[in-house]
């Protein structure tokens, strides 16, 4: 079946046709998801939320543009919302402290670990810097989507990247001090 048939048959509400759509687009969507959400059951949670949206509006789709990027619009846009209403999207400080610059001798640290570190973060600053820095979007339009001021943003990105960097800079003196034991241990028996 063609993706213009697929989102045709949604908008009727065929069940099968919805199952489809929901298989073909989960995985990506799900990944939205899991990069906004503190652990996989609540991406899990999102995901569910996002598709119950996009088959409640589905006849909104008028068939211009990418239809992979409006079902990401949705679930990027249903899990902001609800991050919105809850009580941990408060901000502790407004300050707009200076942006913390990573040095670049940390290009030595895997994908994997640099994004489990991102996963960590507090559930403000991984928001913040998902839609900053992955994403590409601006002070101005993170504060909107998440309720804030522009500079609640800024702070809240300049504290991310102290996090992420206070993490990697411990990560690697644990490194350097386990290979100097190393050495340490194999010189002197």
């Amino acid at each position: 079946m063609s993706l213009d048939e697929l989102i045709k048959n949604c908008k009727k509400g065929n069940r099968q046709a919805q199952e489809q759509l929901y298989r073909k687009y989960s995985p990506v969507l799900y990944a939205i998801c899991l990069k906004y959400s503190r652990n996989k059951t609540e991406a899990e949670d999102n995901l569910h939320d996002s598709f119950m949206v996009i088959f409640d509006k589905i006849d909104q789709f008028k068939s211009k543009g990418s239809f992979e990027g409006w079902l990401k619009r949705i679930t990027v846009n249903t899990v902001l919302q609800k991050y919105r209403k809850e009580e941990y999207m408060t901000v502790v400080t407004d300050s707009t402290e200076s942006e913390t610059e990573i040095d670049s001798g940390y290009a030595d640290i895997s994908l994997n670990t640099l994004l489990g570190y991102i996963q960590d973060l507090p559930h403000k600053y991984r928001l913040t810097f998902n839609l900053y820095v992955l994403d590409g979007h601006t002070h101005k339009e993170i504060a909107e989507m998440l309720g804030t001021s522009a500079g609640t943003s800024k702070s809240n990105l300049a504290r991310a990247r102290q996090i992420l960097k206070d993490r990697i800079e411990t990560t690697q003196n644990k490194a350097i001090i386990g290979l100097l034991l190393f050495f340490i241990l194999e010189i002197w028996p």
